[in-house]
């Protein structure tokens, strides 16, 4: 039997009777149980920017938890009550510590929990097709240390059948039954880094079964960490689900990105236009321009789903278009820088150009498919002498497709001094602006931090 109870804005969260009451079997029953009485042990499998919050909100609920990544210098640092992400405090992590919380890359302790969340990277490979290979080799990790009355979850963007094609058959492989013996669940993560708004505990949770049974195991792991469980009818949904969130997201940055070139031949300010059309109380949510999509899902799953779709036999021509728009937008302020520098007799080649913030998005640390990483590349091929200040990145980090053998400097007045522009990628709220208007030759903004000025210095992108 189940109840709905209507919540805020028409999320629904499922409730159950006491677990006596329910026609269960014994494995599920007990889990249920553990999982309840917060007497579980928990592991979660890859400790960045999603798993490591998730991590410490299961601590903070009480229940025990050990955390596994493929990096011994991360759970290194872990161990040590330090924190490598900017935004999570290390006094968080060391108050973990002291609760129980312990970091490790042996995965025969997988054997040791009762539940398994799998937060681990779903990359495009060099053909911009889904790369799942770290979901599977995660899978194949754990599967010969998994044991039966454990829940695993997915948490990882993916396309719809990821977890009933490639985790369910594996897991199948190793003798238990799904439903039965081990439960199998989709959940997608919603993290968003750095919005202090928003924390895991207050973001509500998408989870879909691939039995009914999943489904009721799948929500007693959450449900005491999280504040609202959202039950969907399968895993296909939920997978879709978070689809649906981010390419939402790519759409209509695509179609404000468009507009934000329109609106500047025709000497229009976009950013004064996205404020008036907001004042509309229905029918309008404010999307902002920028230089790109970055972080890992909003540039990355209108690829996921596209790919799917083609396989199933459907074009996305409308995501797809979003997706070229979005992906032009480096070249587009490339473009404006050098039409910027033409005012000053000078080019793209031989130019030093000092780029302000390198992350994807302001105030953390997050490299992700940054879209300022793009523009630093178009312009050293352009012959550009480049240097990049970002308190959050102190030295730039190896990425998959880029490099650059560079650290941040500091933003001085004869540092801004001596460069020919300087280019706002990510506006860290951290950044004097008002010096750097007062100091800097030319300035190129594609962020709206300096929307409402309009002089000869100021090109806005």
């Amino acid at each position: 039997m189940k109840a709905w109870v209507n919540l805020p804005r028409g999320i629904k969260i499922i409730i159950r009777p006491k677990i006596e009451q329910y026609d269960l079997n014994n494995t599920q029953a007990k889990l249920i149980k553990k999982l309840n009485h917060i007497q579980a042990t928990i592991g979660v499998i890859g400790l960045g920017y999603v798993g490591l919050p998730l991590s410490l909100r299961f601590n903070a609920a009480g229940y025990d938890v050990i955390g596994f990544d493929t990096d011994p210098s991360k759970t290194h640092q872990l161990n040590s009550g330090i924190s490598y992400i900017s935004h999570i405090d290390s006094c968080r992590v060391q108050q973990a510590i002291n609760n129980g919380f312990t970091a490790t890359t042996n995965f025969a302790r997988i054997k040791e929990v009762d539940g398994i969340i799998l937060c681990v990277p779903t990359p495009l490979d060099s053909n911009r097709e889904p790369d799942l290979s770290f979901v599977i080799q995660t899978t194949e990790s754990i599967c010969p240390n998994l044991k039966e009355g454990q829940v695993i979850s997915l948490e990882s963007t993916t396309y719809p059948g990821t977890t009933e094609e490639e985790l369910y058959p594996r897991i199948s492989a190793s003798g238990l039954t799904v439903g039965e013996q081990i439960f199998l669940v989709y959940s997608p993560e919603r993290e968003d880094p750095g919005n202090l708004d928003f924390e895991a505990r207050k973001i509500p949770k998408i989870c879909g079964g691939y039995t009914e049974r999943c489904l009721e195991v799948g929500i007693a792991l959450y449900e005491k960490t999280i504040d609202a469980v959202v039950p969907v009818s399968s895993v296909k949904v939920a997978e879709m689900t978070k689809l649906l969130e981010n390419i939402y997201r790519a759409v209509n940055i695509g179609m404000v990105n468009e507009m934000k070139v329109v609106a500047d031949r025709m000497g229009i300010n976009i950013h004064e236009v996205i404020e008036a059309a907001k004042t509309k109380p229905f029918g309008f949510t404010p999307f902002y321009p920028g230089p790109g999509l970055g972080g890992h899902c909003i540039p990355i799953d209108p690829f996921y789903l596209s790919w799917k779709a083609k396989k199933c036999g459907v074009d996305t021509r409308f995501i797809e278009l979003a997706g070229e728009v979005n992906t032009a937008m480096p070249n587009w302020v490339v473009e404006k820088l050098s039409q910027g520098l033409e005012r000053f007799d000078k080019t793209l080649a031989g130019a030093k150009v000092l780029i302000l913030g390198i992350a994807y998005k302001k105030n953390i640390d997050d490299m992700r498919e940054s879209p300022a990483v793009a523009i630093m590349a178009l312009l050293e091929n352009a012959g550009a002498e480049i240097a990049y200040c970002d308190p959050y990145v102190p030295v730039f980090p190896h990425l998959r497709n880029h490099y650059f053998d560079l650290a941040t400097l500091q933003i001085t007045q004869q540092n801004l001094e001596q460069f020919d522009a300087v280019l706002i990628a990510t506006d860290h709220d951290c950044f004097d602006y008002r010096m750097i208007q007062n100091h800097a030759k030319l300035i190129v903004d594609t962020r709206g931090r300096y929307a409402k000025f309009q002089t000869d210095i100021i090109i806005h992108a």
